[in-house]
């Protein structure tokens, strides 16, 4: 299972968790959060790379 935090991209305050069986699954996961709950029309291709450099194996202990 891999695993991605918002606030590893610059977004203290933000306790999402996007989980999936592999990284496109994630981003998949992480593009809807960021379109609907920060507000992005898109996600700039900087920002999509170090979203994709956050995402690691999980740990098991997150809740989303």
């Amino acid at each position: 299972m891999r695993e991605f935090h918002c606030k590893d991209v610059g977004m203290p305050d933000c306790s999402f968790v996007a989980k999936g069986k592999d990284d496109d699954e994630v981003m998949r996961k992480a593009t809807e959060h960021a379109k609907h709950d920060h507000h992005m029309q898109t996600i700039p291709p900087d920002l999509e790379r170090k979203a994709r450099g956050a995402i690691r194996e999980s740990s098991g202990q997150s809740k989303r």
